[in-house]
């Protein structure tokens, strides 16, 4: 089938080198020139492991264009994978999405299926479809389908190969009959449901996830309170197969391109509508005031950060990619430069662009080693295999004081004790008892 796919962002991208893989013909188009050369060179322009070895591998079944009459005038099937950026009022913008309706209104001359893979507030496929056929231009027929995504940044090739099921809102058996074609060599499960359905799926799954980690985090503030182990209490739920072990890792919030945007578009949807959802409005709250926990964890050892050296390990939002949205980092990090504090940073992917925020302000260091050393205090942010692997014993040799405030419980309290760390983290016991003033 010819599919065009409009946006080359996460979902865009790997959407296309997923379908082209999988024996289609697929037009990407774009209208970042610079994005576009280095697509055409073979180079991805995101972080994503596994995605670049496919991009090359299915080079001759993938095009990269900004002419967007080229690509949708013939297609079979073009997939909107544009940003829904999030308004100030928590609304999701669907400018983007609106201008490739009009675009596809202008230039297809032939049936074709329409495919809104970006995450949209319910109704929104509905509208789309208005707005194509009113203003189409010659006299074609199209079908609006909703078809959600379900990647996890880090992961995003096999959540899309292998994923747990494919969800299409379809309003018409030609729609559902050219998506089984698009996806027939996926070997995965369908929910085929109506259009609204489909867009409520995505949004309730993700809000899902972010209730449950919200939740948990909740919990562990409190095991830190009356003395619990979060690590014994989690095990203990996810043994649960009504509650399962997923989602269930405390730490200090979620963030990224999803669970952020996604809750508060919900949020607002429901508002909209004169309903609260009073869980999506608590998890919202918790994850906030989570994200600080570590500075007030900090404000026990030190009055002011003024004059202090503190070396921050992890960046982005979660390993295994260079995005810093919503991540914990762009939160702290202002509160400790506002206090006086040196910053010196290491990440092994988001250094780069936390450069295009701070290009002066923090040091950024090409190591651990260098980060820590002579530091009066270690902010743990991203859960990274090489600060998880790293030699604990390290700190009480490279710092000037071993004082580790940890915001994913990268190691154990019991080697951080052997390795005389003062070693805060969450929902667990601090291995000094006595919290002095350093």
């Amino acid at each position: 089938m010819r599919i065009s796919v409009a946006g080359t962002g996460y979902v865009g991208l790997v959407t296309a080198v997923c379908l082209a893989e999988n024996g289609n013909t697929v037009t990407c188009v774009d209208i970042n020139e610079e994005k576009l050369k280095l697509l055409n060179s073979g180079v991805s322009p995101i972080y994503e492991p596994q995605l670049e070895g496919l991009m090359w591998k299915n080079r001759d079944n993938i095009t990269y264009v900004n002419d967007y009459q080229e690509a949708y005038s013939h297609a079979d099937v073009i997939i909107i994978a544009v940003g829904t950026p999030e308004r100030k009022d928590g609304s999701a913008n669907l400018q983007y999405i609106n201008e490739v309706a009009q675009q596809i209104a202008k230039t297809i001359i032939k049936d074709c299926v329409v495919v809104i893979k970006s995450t949209v507030p319910v109704g929104t496929n509905d509208k789309i479809e208005k707005l194509i056929k009113e203003n189409l231009k010659y006299e074609v027929e199209i079908d609006v389908v909703s078809n959600p995504e379900f990647l996890a940044q880090g992961s995003a090739i096999r959540d899309t190969l292998e994923a747990t099921r494919i969800v299409l809102g379809v309003e018409s058996e030609n729609a559902e009959k050219v998506m089984k074609e698009v996806y027939k060599n996926f070997n995965i499960p369908y929910v085929v449901t109506d259009r609204k359905s489909a867009e409520m799926i995505k949004y309730a799954a993700n809000d899902f996830l972010a209730l449950k980690l919200s939740y948990i985090n909740e919990i562990a503030n409190l095991c830190e309170i009356v003395g619990a182990n979060i690590e014994d209490v989690t095990k203990g739920m996810g043994m649960d197969s009504r509650i399962g072990d997923k989602f269930l890792n405390a730490g200090i919030g979620y963030g990224g391109s999803c669970f952020p945007k996604d809750t508060k578009a919900l949020h607002w949807l429901a508002n909209y509508n004169d309903y609260e959802l009073k869980t999506i409005k608590a998890t919202i709250e918790v994850n906030e005031n989570q994200k600080i926990k570590l500075i007030k964890k900090a404000r026990k050892y030190f009055d002011s950060f003024n004059g202090l050296t503190v070396a921050i390990l992890g960046l982005t939002f979660k390993p295994g990619t260079d995005d810093l949205r919503e991540a914990p980092s762009l939160t702290n990090i202002p509160i400790l430069l506002e206090d006086g504090a040196k910053i010196n940073a290491w990440d092994p992917a988001g250094m780069e662009n936390f450069k295009k925020v701070y290009p002066n302000e923090v040091s950024y260091s090409s190591s651990i080693e260098e980060a820590i050393t002579n530091a009066d205090i270690c902010f743990i942010f991203t859960e990274w295999s090489e600060i998880k692997d790293f030699n604990i014993e390290k700190y009480s040799k490279l710092m000037k004081k071993p004082l580790i405030i940890d915001g994913r419980n990268c190691y154990r309290v019991k080697d951080a004790e052997s390795a005389g760390l003062i070693y805060e983290s969450i929902g667990r016991r601090t291995t000094e008892k006595e919290l002095m003033k350093i």
